[in-house]
């Protein structure tokens, strides 16, 4: 058993040994097609789920339950089973369905659910990391198992779910369906929504169509030093949530629209531009230095027909917002948010298979280098995932990486955002100031 010791005073995760879970019955072998939209995402994503004890059932029987229910839901999403492998051809990424099946850990921690505090809020990356099961970074991406899950139990009776997931397998709103899924069968009901498992249905056309300038595979240049983390203490990695109240947002709305350039504008919107400025003033940027957002927009309802109900795979894009550092800081902020607007009408079906088909030629990712990346999570429905012990208590993301932004759900009641950034330490400093 190991013993996984966080910075949270007293807080102690034991660990027992990785177990396979296969899917419960034979599924399909051979090679599972990915999408370019993809293949450029062919990183980790780990999110936690806590869940309270409930007055009927304690979490004694957690793993029992939970885990069988993972073998069976691996029948309709058997790709997870798999690893990811080459194209001989032309190294393009696809999936081997070895059927070997997804790491599951059985843990335990010596104190209560609360010690956690508030994960959104959360500073502690060792801690939050205590409860997922990853791999060293240096292990080859190739090697490591597309999702793993763990289950600490905690003395009150509460219990976390650990996931980590290859980002290549799952855009949000599927992971939250495969997750919805496994509840499901963990309670004893039906599964609501099936996987629609093929992903060639947006592979890139033939021959060829790139129909549109695409400003989010440029590679902006001359990147600020301390954007990236270093050895330095200074420059680690920290993260902190930042809550836009709703008199805040309503507040940054009329300041928008007070010119009459923009006439309306959403709550992401206004929050998407106004970050992306105090980001840009933060790195004490040139005036000329490029400075670039990226953002996820869905291409569900985008397609004709629209993609079908349990699309299995990624189905967002990443349109950017790319202008010069002085432009963006010296203009009011209605500039901000209509470059957003713009660049969220822009993606139809016809923008995104020109960058389907861009990337098929360039190979180049849109999110390779940007200035702030931001994502919402507000509607993803994280906090309905119920097992059996009623909803979560909270849930969030266990090692988002540099730059990044998500904004996260809130109950049902409450009208204000929170944020939760993630950047170097040096950085944060002048951020914090400025936002």
């Amino acid at each position: 058993m190991e013993e996984a010791l966080g910075k949270g005073e007293g807080f102690v995760v034991k660990k027992l040994e990785p177990v396979m879970v296969p899917p419960a019955s034979k599924t399909d072998d051979g090679f599972y097609f990915l999408s370019n939209l993809d293949c450029y995402q062919n990183l980790i994503l780990t999110t936690i789920y806590c869940y309270k004890s409930d007055p009927k059932r304690s979490n004694s029987n957690a793993c029992e339950v939970i885990k069988p229910a993972l073998a069976e839901v691996l029948v309709h999403y058997y790709p997870f089973a798999g690893r990811i492998a080459e194209n001989d051809s032309d190294g393009k990424l696809k999936i081997d369905c070895t059927g070997e099946g997804v790491p599951f850990v059985e843990a335990v921690a010596d104190c209560e659910l609360e010690v956690l505090g508030d994960t959104a809020k959360s500073s502690n990356f060792e801690m939050l990391g205590k409860l997922v099961h990853t791999y060293p970074r240096s292990k080859n991406i190739l090697e490591i198992p597309l999702l793993t899950a763990q289950v600490t139990k905690f003395k009150c009776g509460g219990f976390v779910l650990g996931l980590a997931i290859n980002h290549c397998m799952a855009d949000g709103i599927c992971a939250i369906e495969f997750v919805n899924s496994w509840a499901e069968i963990t309670r004893g009901s039906p599964i609501s929504v099936f996987p629609f498992l093929d992903r060639t249905i947006i592979n890139s056309r033939q021959p060829l169509k790139i129909e549109f300038p695409h400003n989010e595979f440029y590679e902006i240049k001359d990147v600020p030093k301390n954007i990236l983390p270093s050895t330095s203490k200074d420059d680690e990695l920290i993260r902190k949530s930042f809550c836009f109240k709703e008199k805040m947002l309503t507040h940054l709305r009329t300041l928008a629209m007070e010119d009459g350039e923009v006439e309306k504008c959403s709550n992401f919107t206004v929050v998407a531009a106004h970050t992306w400025r105090v980001m840009t003033e933060s790195l004490n940027m040139e005036a000329d230095q490029q400075t670039k957002l990226v953002f996820a927009v869905d291409l569900r309802s985008k397609f004709d027909p629209p993609l079908p109900k349990g699309y299995f795979g990624n189905a967002i894009f990443h349109p950017c917002c790319l202008c010069n550092a002085g432009e963006l800081t010296s203009k009011p902020l209605w500039f901000a948010v209509k470059l957003v607007q713009d660049a969220i009408k822009s993606v139809t079906e016809e923008y995104a298979r020109s960058a389907i088909d861009n990337y098929e030629v360039k190979r180049v990712n849109p999110l390779a280098t940007y200035t702030l990346f931001i994502s919402s999570w507000t509607r993803l429905g994280f906090h309905d995932i119920d097992f059996g012990w009623g909803k979560p208590t909270q849930t969030t993301l266990a090692n988002p990486g540099p730059n990044l932004c998500f904004v996260l759900p809130q109950n049902e009641e409450n009208k204000d955002l929170n944020i939760l950034m993630v950047m170097t330490a040096s950085l944060m400093n002048s951020f914090s100031e400025l936002i």
